[in-house]
């Protein structure tokens, strides 16, 4: 997917850049201009655990609060071996807000709709099923998924600092910060009397993060595109500490973003 989308702009770069001067719609006559974009997102964790992160959790009697009181009743999980966030793909549709201060400097602002889930996968160790009497075994999974599902409004505000324009190509690069909210519905993080091992992993709704990225404005007749690239880092802890078996061993949860952009104005 990737080598097509690569393939495809470099022909359209060589198509605008092969032939005389295009107008591009006048965008860069105004000073303000609008536009939309469409995002392709891959999503990690960074994840920083706690010092006892690989104990074992217990049952607590009357209560679905787990333990690491080994007396307080029969294991929930097994030791952990590792706690890992592999990339997660998603989308986004937005706007396009620019302000320009001068040939070389812009001022952006990109409010999108973001779907992008995340993924927390567990690793533990495998142990044998436990006799809990009239019939029943309890047994333990040796791998295990937390699905974070994610539907964010993302307000990123930047500066652009531009190259001068060669012919239709223009190169760019953005630095600056996002505001996300997420805006899902709760029945998603809804997990009350459910049992410690069935528990969600939960984000808090609203954070920030601090980005930059590279891309190139392509001229056309009557309109610019631009392909942008742009990675960004939350600055403070997303995860929601519940007493669970899987918020329990982290200390903090960062979110690492890719964002393919293609921009059109």
């Amino acid at each position: 997917m990737i080598r097509k989308l690569s393939l495809i702009l470099s022909l359209f770069a060589v198509s605008a850049t092969s032939f005389a001067q295009n107008w591009g719609g006048g965008i860069d006559d105004e000073d303000w201009s609008f536009g939309f974009n469409f995002q392709y997102i891959s999503a990690e964790y960074k994840i920083l655990k706690k010092g006892n992160w690989r104990a074992p959790f217990y049952e607590v009697p009357n209560s679905l609060d787990p333990s690491y009181d080994p007396n307080s009743g029969i294991p929930v999980t097994s030791t952990l071996n590792s706690i890992s966030s592999p990339p997660s793909q998603g989308f986004g549709l937005g706007f396009v807000i620019n302000r320009m201060i001068s040939d070389n400097f812009d001022i952006r602002a990109t409010p999108s709709l973001i779907f992008s889930d995340r993924i927390v996968t567990y690793e533990y160790e495998p142990m044998a099923p436990i006799n809990l009497g009239n019939g029943q075994m309890k047994n333990f999974q040796t791998v295990v998924e937390r699905k974070v599902q994610a539907t964010m409004f993302e307000f990123p505000l930047g500066l652009k600092v531009k190259s001068n324009r060669m012919n239709n190509f223009r190169a760019y690069w953005l630095g600056g910060a996002k505001y996300s909210i997420d805006i899902a519905s709760k029945k998603k993080t809804f997990d009350d009397g459910e049992t410690a091992v069935n528990k969600f992993l939960k984000n808090r709704r609203n954070y920030l993060s601090y980005e930059t990225g590279i891309g190139f404005d392509i001229y056309f007749e009557y309109f610019k595109m631009s392909p942008e690239i742009k990675l960004s880092y939350s600055t403070n802890d997303l995860l929601q500490h519940d007493n669970t078996v899987y918020a329990n061993p982290i200390d903090k949860l960062k979110l690492r973003q890719l964002t393919f952009s293609l921009i059109f104005q």
